[in-house]
């Protein structure tokens, strides 16, 4: 474990998780999510999306949630951008921790963002700007960043041309993220490997889905491999709405049950369960953690039961 014991884990919850559940989470519903994670000890999470309303319904109200929070949570917090525009947007709101993503692959970025790859890399440096302007960080999140759900696998080297290219410099991180969760703890390796090798040093962030079973199994490998910041979700909740096959991302619980931060603890974890089972009942989505599963169990003397 100990090899593990500074990575970061960042909560999605609010952003990809809420983005397949066709339902607004009403405002104060998600302020109360975002305070009771925080007390809980959960480093970072991701609270919205930039994403047009009509498009994404359930982030139609992530300004009014930039709104109602504090600057010194919103340090904490980071938001889904993908232009520019979005950027400028965002930091007028107050929000410093913006998450500038597209695709590594051509065919997803225009389905999910409307634009090539290549505008999208091209119009970064503007988001890079806007982003220090405010004093922010800003990160560079590549999608789909080992198989397409429309071209199939993607190149690896791919990849390592963006994470290169002149344009994408000023990112504070890096975040690989395996879309629609058919990557296997090798090619995990490989890639974050790869990435930490031969692009330039900055924070490696793995974002991990759970569709084929391998969400923690990679979030580990991603971890052995060098990222220091992982993203999970709440029982497992989310998914793309542009990437079919895309389902729930890895969960929060089973990745915190699976790294032991310090703060973590089995009293956290019973409340992280309750908050997430009251979340999935009232979103009339299942709970996909098998560590929340466990905790429900009947084996008393195990200390992570509840």
């Amino acid at each position: 474990m100990t090899v593990l014991a500074e990575s970061v884990l960042r909560d999605v919850t609010l952003r990809d998780g809420l983005q397949l559940t066709g339902k607004v989470l009403p405002v104060d519903r998600k302020v109360d999510i975002v305070r009771r994670l925080l007390a809980l000890g959960v480093p970072a999470l991701e609270i919205g999306s930039m994403a047009r309303p009509d498009l994404v319904p359930p982030m139609a109200n992530t300004m009014d949630l930039i709104a109602a929070l504090t600057p010194e949570e919103l340090q904490r917090c980071w938001v889904w951008v993908a232009t520019p525009r979005h950027v400028e947007k965002a930091a007028a709101a107050g929000v410093r921790n913006f998450q500038y993503c597209f695709s590594a692959s051509d065919t997803h970025n225009k389905a999910n963002i409307g634009r090539s790859t290549e505008d999208s890399v091209a119009a970064m440096p503007d988001a890079v700007r806007l982003a220090h302007e405010v004093g922010g960080e800003i990160q560079l999140c590549l999608a789909t960043s080992f198989t397409c759900p429309f071209d199939g696998p993607v190149d690896p080297e791919r990849v390592l041309a963006i994470a290169n290219d002149p344009r994408t410099e000023g990112a504070t991180d890096i975040v690989i993220a395996d879309t629609l969760g058919q990557a296997d703890p090798a090619q995990v390796t490989a890639l974050i490997s790869a990435v930490r090798d031969r692009t330039p040093q900055r924070r490696i962030v793995f974002h991990g889905h759970d569709t084929w079973g391998m969400g923690v199994a990679n979030t580990l490998a991603a971890l052995q491999a060098g990222a220091t910041m992982v993203d999970g979700s709440l029982g497992g909740l989310g998914g793309c709405p542009f990437a079919p096959g895309a389902s729930g991302n890895t969960s929060t619980e089973d990745i915190l049950f699976a790294t032991r931060p310090t703060w973590f603890t089995p009293k956290t974890l019973a409340a992280m369960v309750d908050l997430s089972e009251d979340l999935l009942t009232d979103l009339s989505e299942p709970n996909r953690s098998r560590t929340a599963e466990g905790a429900r169990s009947k084996a008393q003397a195990f200390e992570w039961v509840i």
